[in-house]
């Protein structure tokens, strides 16, 4: 019995640490929708108002970067888009690692080197997952061709 609630312990713990990931992917979105949720509530919309008005300021907020992507030509552009996603995912993966490492570690210089490299996971990751869907350009542009 013990064995599993240790089991279903580290099965929540790792439950926990997928959706803060998956969380600190989309930071920004996320921010935009508690940012736009809280102003709602302060305002008197109350709890319900509040969680609607925020969802629809997340799904805005994502609606914005993929219309952006669409529009831009350059890839240079789509990249400046990409990055300002990806900024604050990192900084998200940051605190998020240096708030574990904070309960598990003594060394201040110890938990500053984990925590870059949860940045750096966290941002490559956003990154990646972003790049996937930028879309592709135009057919048979930049394809060599034998005639």
């Amino acid at each position: 019995m013990i064995i599993l609630a240790i089991l279903a312990t580290l099965a929540g713990i790792a439950a926990l640490c997928w959706l803060l990931f998956n969380l600190a992917v989309f930071a920004l979105p996320l921010f935009a929708g508690i940012a736009v949720g809280s102003w709602a509530h302060a305002t008197g919309a109350g709890i319900l108002g509040a969680v609607i008005v925020g969802a629809i300021g997340a799904a805005v907020t994502f609606g914005l970067f993929q219309l952006l992507l669409l529009a831009a030509r350059p890839a240079w552009i789509k990249l400046v888009i990409i990055l300002a996603f990806v900024a604050p995912a990192a900084i998200a993966g940051y605190h998020a690692t240096l708030g574990i490492v904070k309960l598990t570690m003594p060394s201040d210089t110890w938990q500053l080197v984990f925590s870059i490299v949860g940045a750096a996971v966290v941002g490559v990751t956003a990154f990646m997952r972003l790049t996937m869907m930028v879309p592709p350009g135009p057919a048979g542009q930049g394809a060599a061709r034998a005639s």
